[in-house]
């Protein structure tokens, strides 16, 4: 298990250096799929984490967010990311967390960014609406027109809960409806809502296309609820599903099983290709799980947001790890959803 230094961040989690000489290495996967180094393609996307503060407290959580942590985003550090984003030709923002709800400068940020003209994409634990001065939640993504990324880890109650915890999905389903009444979900409003599905133990995610098309019938038919896409994301051993992966004496199956699953198809897809991940305090990264490890952008490209580099940064070297095996695993797994259709 991993342990934490004195501001609670995680480290030396799930790296599997205790366990190295049991797996081949990811670069050399690469390697024999005739893939490496793996390198960026450019920045389409620029990640923001806003920190670990959270309400929930997940299971599989591999940022171990949760009410008792403290570490967010800086308004200067913000500030600089809207500079990047004027300066260079990044499209999209992709806003996360913990609950980047919680941050007070987070509808700052948002408003910014869509002056700027960017997309926004805000992933949302859909609990955090009913959270104190986030009443209108609902209403401010809608008028500024947010692409709502919501986590949704199965249409049954009794599962979610169990990741989740007690009373989570109820909330989860009234906070859906509340986005369906101010147009979300629904094809001819164009305000765009998906849902996030992660496995509730250590199996890998089932056909994104067909598991879909089971939620839009179990939500709509049950609850009234509609949604645009599901996206299925396997869960990386990090975080609080490392230590519950180590605690269930799970691990080495599971990295096992991530390996065997092993898909050089889906390597050109992942998201380190065209995303950067900024770090609540301004440290760069490649993928939002290499932040969740501390491993930084290497290679010659800068770490911190103070040195940005845009042409050194858009065709950097990837830094890779073991966990790179649970984004390239079957049809793959990214922020979006799988990469490969099933």
């Amino acid at each position: 298990m991993g342990t934490t230094d004195t501001s609670g961040r995680a480290t030396g989690q799930a790296t599997g250096c205790e366990d190295r000489p049991r797996f081949r290495d990811f670069d050399t996967a690469l390697q024999d799929s005739r893939l490496f180094p793996l390198t960026a393609t450019g920045i389409e996307t620029l990640q923001v984490n806003f920190g670990t503060l959270c309400n929930q407290s997940c299971g599989h959580c591999h940022v171990s967010a949760g009410p008792s942590r403290s570490e967010r985003i800086g308004k200067g550090t913000l500030k600089k990311c809207l500079e990047i984003l004027r300066d260079a030709n990044i499209a999209t923002v992709d806003i996360t967390g913990g609950a980047p709800e919680l941050n007070p400068h987070f509808r700052f940020f948002v408003d910014a960014c869509r002056a700027l003209d960017k997309h926004v994409m805000s992933r949302c634990n859909l609990t955090v609406l009913f959270e104190p001065g986030n009443e209108d939640l609902a209403e401010f993504y809608a008028d500024r027109d947010v692409e709502v990324i919501a986590s949704m880890p199965c249409y049954l109650e009794k599962n979610v809960d169990a990741q989740r915890g007690p009373g989570v999905h109820e909330k989860s389903l009234t906070a859906l409806k509340r986005l369906n009444d101010v147009g979300y979900g629904r094809e001819d409003d164009g305000l765009v809502l998906n849902l996030v599905y992660n496995p509730g133990d250590d199996a890998l995610p089932p056909p994104q296309c067909e598991l879909e098309a089971d939620y839009k019938r179990a939500l709509w038919d049950a609850h009234g609820v509609t949604f645009n896409n599901l996206f299925t994301i396997a869960n990386m051993p990090i975080g609080r599903f490392h230590e519950y992966l180590r605690r269930e004496k799970l691990y080495q199956s599971y990295m096992e099983r991530l390996i065997d699953a092993y898909n050089p198809d889906a390597v050109p897809g992942v998201m380190c290709h065209y995303t950067l991940s900024v770090g609540w305090d301004g440290s760069l990264y490649d993928c939002d799980f290499n932040q969740m490890l501390g491993m930084r952008c290497d290679h010659g490209a800068p770490e911190h947001i103070s040195r940005f580099d845009l042409e050194k940064l858009r065709s950097r070297r990837v830094v890779t790890g073991l966990h790179c095996f649970g984004c390239t695993a079957g049809a793959g797994s990214s922020c979006g959803g799988a990469v490969l259709e099933q």
